[in-house]
């Protein structure tokens, strides 16, 4: 069983998101901004991260590169969760650290086969 650390703005999408990573027999915490998902991820150290990244204080982006450029959390893999669905976000969020992006609205069996690719072990 893995923990991942599920930061998204929307309390719908979280709810979402978790039940998924619950389903698959994960642990899910959560954050509600970038600025919260960072200091998360130093505090609990999750397995990967699953990132949106239209969010108030920080964004996605900034917090991915925060996250990644870090020494005690650079080996997180984190998985953008977005909207933004241009191929120049992807690029630009894949620049900053990430492993994968998944566009929502999200389909279920996209985000398992990223969290199945991107899981350690």
């Amino acid at each position: 069983m893995a923990r991942i650390l599920i930061v998204d703005d929307s309390p719908s999408q979280l709810l979402g998101i978790k039940r998924i990573v619950e389903k698959l027999g994960h642990e899910a915490i959560t954050a509600e901004d970038g600025a919260q998902g960072v200091e998360v991820a130093k505090r609990e150290l999750p397995d990967l991260i699953l990132m949106d990244v239209v969010m108030p204080n920080l964004n996605g982006f900034q917090a991915t590169r925060t996250i990644s450029k870090e020494e005690t959390t650079k080996h997180i893999p984190i998985i953008l969760v977005t909207t933004k669905d241009q191929d120049t976000d992807k690029v630009w969020g894949l620049r900053q650290g990430a492993k994968d992006y998944v566009v929502k609205p999200i389909k279920e069996e996209e985000l398992v086969k990223a969290l199945k690719e991107h899981l350690p072990g």
